[in-house]
């Protein structure tokens, strides 16, 4: 597709719930929700966190990836990857947080920059091709980011897939490496 936006590349400068970094070209061939947030977000903590667990329990059985992205641009005394850490663990979040980089030239974080964030929450919808499919910033409508979630899930995976990430697709449906599981 000639107007295909792919995702930037992810700059976090430290990662919790997950034993390895995650990045943007590592998850190629998954769908990846990507969800920006800050602890001290009111609509972060009110609606944003608990619409990413709910779709992290919808979507818990297919190849969607979520990401959630602390994305701090204000009170960034307040808000260090220590009181991260105790905010993740009481609230339960599950999925890899990446906690996005600073620069030193900007208040505004890099991936937030590279992304276009307007502040948070924002989220955005990778596809299996890393092409963005969708990009919000607020909490949109649970049955609409479970209808685009559905279709992205519903598309096939790229002809370029690297041959390590499949064993063979026929009759629309791709069968993972055997020693994936």
């Amino acid at each position: 597709m000639s107007d295909m936006t792919l995702a930037p590349e992810l700059s976090v400068s430290e990662w919790f719930n997950t034993p390895q970094p995650l990045s943007i070209a590592g998850l190629r061939g998954q769908v990846i929700f990507l969800h920006s947030f800050q602890l001290l977000c009111p609509g972060c903590v009110a609606e944003s966190l608990p619409q990413v667990r709910r779709i992290e329990r919808i979507f818990a059985n297919t190849d969607l990836q979520v990401i959630g992205l602390h994305t701090v641009f204000e009170h960034h005394e307040a808000m260090t990857p220590t009181v991260l850490k105790a905010f993740i663990h009481e609230y339960r979040l599950t999925s890899p947080i990446g906690v996005d980089q600073a620069d030193g030239q900007s208040d505004i974080p890099m991936t937030m920059r590279h992304y276009g964030f307007r502040g948070t929450p924002s989220s955005v919808l990778i596809g299996r091709d890393g092409a963005i499919l969708h990009h919000a910033f607020g909490v949109e409508d649970d049955i609409a980011v479970g209808a685009r979630i559905g279709m992205a899930l519903a598309a096939p995976l790229p002809a370029t897939m690297p041959a390590d990430k499949i064993d063979g697709c026929a009759d629309g449906a791709c069968v993972a490496p055997a020693d994936a599981a």
